[in-house]
């Protein structure tokens, strides 16, 4: 027996990740099943009459050890990998594949569970206990319960392939950043790079024993040299390798995986009796169904297609002034935005990036949850990290109880795939009287610090450290019974409103003024920069929103439907951008085939939900702006329905009970500056 298989010995119940032996995770995974199998049988075999407490409570305590060795795992997939980690990785996704089948397909299980169920009228549940019971039917009853046992069979075969096809996804994509390098020798391909860009593609070719400077598609080396680089050739280039992964008819291509994947979840829901993967999971959403999420993005589309169209023309008109060019490309995207928001409104991110030191930002995301929350951060030593970049918190209420252990990971590094997430090492649940904190982690890819400068942030990066701490809150702020309804497992499209709400208090400048300052001299951010950050905050909002739109729409292209039909992913991606298209084609490049959202994380007919969640936020930050954006009352009402209710209750009920009103979209429409 490994010592994930033992309760851990350590401070707070954190993970021991120093003394984790990578070789010994899959006797560890297959110890915990045979446990967890124990416990689903004592379940079954129990002789008592089914109630709620011996059945459906007892369900959702069990495989409490495969949960935390699953999350200590795949965390460490996503954020520290290696060959041995994504080859365990495929040995493991279809042995715990097989066993939630092994569960939702137990018949003599859900004939329990369904007693409990059809007799809940007679049972005195409290709003949480109702939940879960309609929560732990539904998941029987929507994964194949009610099926006969050939499609049973079916039904196992195409989730054990899921589960595989979608690790290869993932590991497609991180090989291709990792494998592309552009390495520059001449010092005028830097023109325009800002000194720190420079200084640290310098220092990244030094690393690998090369002269000169190296740009790789990692963000904080990539999206600084499409915005500043002056080489339109270079520019090009990286433009190029960016948008091809997966697409390159090698051993890396992800087509056959995109077709493959969308074809067997449409499978999965006919098998399961719904018309497409969009409707069955929609089912489980705020949205409820195909038709609403496409008339939202359709309506939305309405709205901002005549603004993009217009902001487009002014970019093209811009560009042809400045350097003649007479059709902008995607890889000019970047470099004319900047360029023109510059002239705009006299605003370069290379001015602000000073008032922007990462540790101080930190601090400012804690202070903000200070303010609103009571809550505090102390930075500790003495837990184990998997990494030595991870800083490592212990927080606290007003009254000195431990709220949550507290991961925060910055950096890019080989093992680590590119983006922003939250994620958590340990669920927060109420069990034998204890009320178990939970263990949460937010994961980044910022510019490391270089032998001169220390991390210093662009204002994006600003407000997607405030995004994940949103998410990281809803984590560490939950307080329910039962893990299976805590933190942030709630409706996916609801998800996002506590991470996409916190992004407004960057704008601020009650916040600014808090934690701005400039790196050298201590100065608090001028004024005049901080009018001029909410001036330029609806810059270019129409084809921001026409993009995310885009995407939103290419998932619901490929999960709306029966794709049996589609023969080329390249062909029927332009036809699923065809409202949105604002750049012309690049023949070499896919989005699909890199969408990891939807064909390797959790957002397959959901993406949209990002701009659901803004018609959230941007109504719940009203409501701070009307009685002030750190009142105490309306912040505890946040965290008391929101933050710390989880999935105890149908979101759209929480938010009512939080802002007395459903959300009005014209909020959105407001902030956006799309209609005044």
């Amino acid at each position: 027996m490994t010592i994930l298989n033992k309760p851990f010995d350590t401070q707070y119940n954190t993970a021991p990740f120093s003394k984790l032996k990578t070789e010994e995770f899959l006797s560890a995974f297959k110890t915990a099943i045979k446990k967890a199998k124990l416990e689903i049988d004592t379940i079954v075999n129990n002789k008592e009459k089914p109630t709620f407490q011996n059945t459906i409570e007892a369900l959702d305590y069990s495989g409490e050890e495969l949960d935390r060795i699953s999350s200590i795992f795949f965390n460490l997939n996503s954020a520290e990998t290696n060959d041995e980690i994504q080859k365990i990785a495929q040995e493991v996704s279809p042995l715990l594949s097989e066993f939630s089948n092994d569960i939702t397909l137990n018949e003599d299980l859900f004939k329990r569970v369904k007693s409990v169920y059809d007799s809940k009228s007679d049972l005195k549940l409290n709003t949480e206990q109702a939940t879960l019971l309609d929560k732990k039917y539904k998941s029987f009853a929507r994964n194949g319960a009610n099926l006969l046992e050939d499609k049973k069979e079916r039904l196992r075969a195409i989730d054990k392939e899921l589960s595989q096809l979608k690790l290869k996804f993932g590991e497609h994509i991180l090989a291709e950043t990792n494998k592309f390098e552009m390495h520059l020798t001449q010092k005028d391909d830097l023109d325009g790079l800002p000194e720190g860009a420079k200084e640290a593609a310098q220092q990244l070719a030094e690393s690998k024993g090369k002269k000169g400077w190296l740009i790789t598609l990692d963000y904080p080396s990539y999206i600084p040299f499409m915005t500043y680089a002056k080489s339109r050739s270079l520019r090009k280039n990286l433009s190029k390798a960016f948008g091809s992964k997966g697409f390159k008819n090698d051993e890396l291509d992800n087509k056959d995986i995109v077709l493959k994947i969308s074809n067997l979840r449409y499978e999965r829901a006919q098998l399961l009796g719904y018309k497409t993967h969009a409707h069955f999971v929609l089912e489980e959403r705020m949205a409820e169904s195909p038709i609403k999420v496409n008339h939202f993005l359709e309506d939305l589309l309405g709205k901002a297609k005549p603004a993009a169209i217009k902001e487009f023309k002014k970019l093209q008109d811009f560009a042809k002034e400045l350097d003649d060019i007479d059709q902008l490309q995607k890889w000019d995207s970047a470099y004319y935005s900047e360029k023109l928001k510059q002239k705009l409104f006299d605003l370069d991110d290379e001015k602000l990036k000073p008032y922007f030191k990462l540790e101080n930002v930190i601090e400012g995301a804690f202070t903000v949850a200070n303010k609103l929350f009571g809550l505090e951060f102390n930075e500790i030593d003495t837990i184990d990290k998997y990494h030595e970049d991870v800083m490592t918190y212990k927080v606290v209420d007003a009254d000195g109880e431990l709220v949550s252990i507290f991961y925060a990971d910055f950096f890019p590094r080989a093992g680590k795939r590119n983006g922003a997430w939250m994620t958590s090492f340990k669920p927060q649940m109420i069990k034998n009287g204890t009320n178990e904190r939970p263990h949460v982690s937010i994961v980044c890819n910022f510019t490391k610090p270089t032998k001169s400068k220390p991390s210093l942030l662009t204002f994006n990066e600003v407000t997607t450290l405030f995004h994940e701490f949103g998410h990281a809150l809803h984590g560490m702020l939950a307080n329910t019974t039962y893990p299976s309804l805590s933190g942030t497992s709630v409706y996916w499209d609801f998800v996002e409103l506590p991470s996409q709400i916190l992004e407004n208090w960057c704008y601020e400048e009650e916040t600014l003024k808090l934690f701005a300052k400039h790196y050298k001299t201590d100065e608090v951010i001028p004024m005049e920069l901080i009018e001029k950050i909410k001036k330029s905050a609806t810059f270019n909002e129409g084809i921001q929103t026409l993009r995310q739109l885009s995407f939103g729409m290419l998932d619901m292209a490929w999960h709306g439907v029966d794709p049996s039909d589609i023969m080329d992913v390249k062909t029927y991606e332009l036809k699923a951008f065809g409202e949105t298209q604002l750049y012309p084609d690049v023949k070499e490049n896919c989005m699909s085939t890199a969408f990891a959202h939807i064909f390797q994380g959790g957002y397959s007919s959901g993406y949209y939900s990002y701009k659901w969640a803004e018609v959230l936020d941007a109504d719940a930050f009203e409501y701070f702006k009307e009685e002030g954006i750190f009142n105490k009352t309306v912040a505890n009402k946040f965290k008391t329905y929101v933050l710390s209710q989880g999935g105890t209750e149908n979101p759209m009920t929480l938010y009512k009970k939080f802002r007395g009103q459903e959300p009005k979209p014209e909020a959105l429409l407001r902030r956006a500056g799309l209609i005044k």
